[in-house]
């Protein structure tokens, strides 16, 4: 199995900057792309970034296009996203994801149900 684990959630004001990590463990070797959701209160949880593993190519929705970035360090199986420009907006539970099985759809893995393993997120928080 795959553990995922997240920290690096804070408050912030807005326009600040926080750096999330998700150290992942456990049968993560073949892992095909990792993500990033948020999920704000009484909304759906949403896609937020992705990246594929072995290339470290990253996709991004159009929300944070721009102002936020994942990485990712393959030695120490770690998953990043570095967020600055904060917004009021952005405030959100904030949870990684993995995939293990090759993706075959379209460019990159959007949907929830498209991704195996899950964290149990990091609560960011942006203040006016």
């Amino acid at each position: 199995q795959v553990q995922l684990v997240e920290s690096g959630g804070s408050l912030v004001q807005a326009g600040g900057s926080l750096r999330l990590s998700c150290a992942a463990s456990g049968r993560t070797f073949s892992s095909d792309f990792m993500g990033w959701f948020r999920q704000a209160p009484g909304k759906e949880r949403e896609f937020v970034a992705a990246i594929k593993w072995i290339f470290g190519s990253g996709y991004y929705a159009d929300s944070v296009k721009g102002r936020f970035t994942i990485s990712r360090d393959k030695a120490k199986n770690t998953l990043y996203l570095q967020m600055n420009s904060l917004q009021p907006e952005d405030t959100a539970v904030y949870y990684c994801a993995l995939r293990r099985t090759s993706y075959r759809g379209g460019n990159y893995p959007r949907a929830t149900v498209e991704y195996e393993f899950w964290g149990q997120g990091t609560q960011v928080t942006v203040s006016s």
